[in-house]
């Protein structure tokens, strides 16, 4: 039987679902967010961002160890889950989608706020004096001319959730077909020196990496290309 033949493909599918589910939600959350990190000029600004940017710099470890605390079935997030909608949060896919949520937040936010702060600001007036919403600005006349950041925003979010380990090892274990996603799978093989389908699994994840940051750089190439034509 050959490596590929071997292969137990059920923690990438489950690592691409939880990236895709959590991608979806930080854009949702992240869109208002970062346009309004844009334009306010509130004082609470460096404060939103410093918190926003807080998983980039803290141990996954430790990010981890309070988002499972924050979950736990006896945190007052965890009763009212349990109680109200029946969702445990802790060793659950569902816990792991709020996990990673909290991780993978700057890495939407960000690009995001880089790219709205980067528009022409005059665009934007022209947009309010022709009596448009702020919310029909953003998606109308911001969105449609920040493809790069946006792009970068999507990608980049969903490739970080694919390779997380340290958060997802903590919230969510290692229940198959459950919470135990492609790096954890890795991590158990390095643990009983399985360092064949290690490196086959490592090779597959190394490869997704590249191919993603591959596609953000090509794309954001010819966009400046088709830009600078014009």
């Amino acid at each position: 039987m050959t490596a590929l033949q071997e292969i137990d493909f059920t923690p990438f599918l489950l690592s691409f679902k939880l990236a895709a589910i959590t991608t979806l939600v930080l854009f949702i959350i992240s869109l208002p967010f970062a346009w309004y990190l844009s334009q306010t000029r509130s004082k609470i600004k460096p404060f939103l961002e410093s918190l926003t940017a807080l998983p980039i710099v803290l141990p996954p470890s430790v990010l981890g160890f309070y988002i499972l605390v924050a979950l736990s079935h006896n945190s007052p997030i965890g009763v009212f889950f349990e109680d109200t909608f029946d969702i445990k949060l802790v060793f659950s896919f569902s816990g792991l989608v709020v996990a990673s949520a909290f991780y993978s937040l700057p890495f939407m936010v960000q690009p995001l706020q880089s790219g709205f702060e980067s528009l022409n600001k005059n665009m934007l007036e022209a947009s309010y004096i022709a009596g448009k919403s702020k919310m029909t600005t953003l998606i109308h006349v911001a969105l449609p001319n920040i493809k790069p950041a946006l792009l970068t925003a999507i990608i980049v979010t969903f490739a970080h959730t694919v390779g997380e380990f340290g958060v997802v090892l903590m919230v969510g274990g290692s229940i198959p077909s459950e919470t135990k996603v492609a790096s954890v799978a890795i991590y158990e093989m390095v643990e009983i020196m399985d360092y064949s389908m290690a490196h086959v699994y490592s090779a597959i994840m190394v490869a997704i990496s590249f191919l993603v940051l591959l596609s953000v750089y090509i794309f954001n190439r010819r966009y400046q290309h088709k830009i600078g034509l014009h």
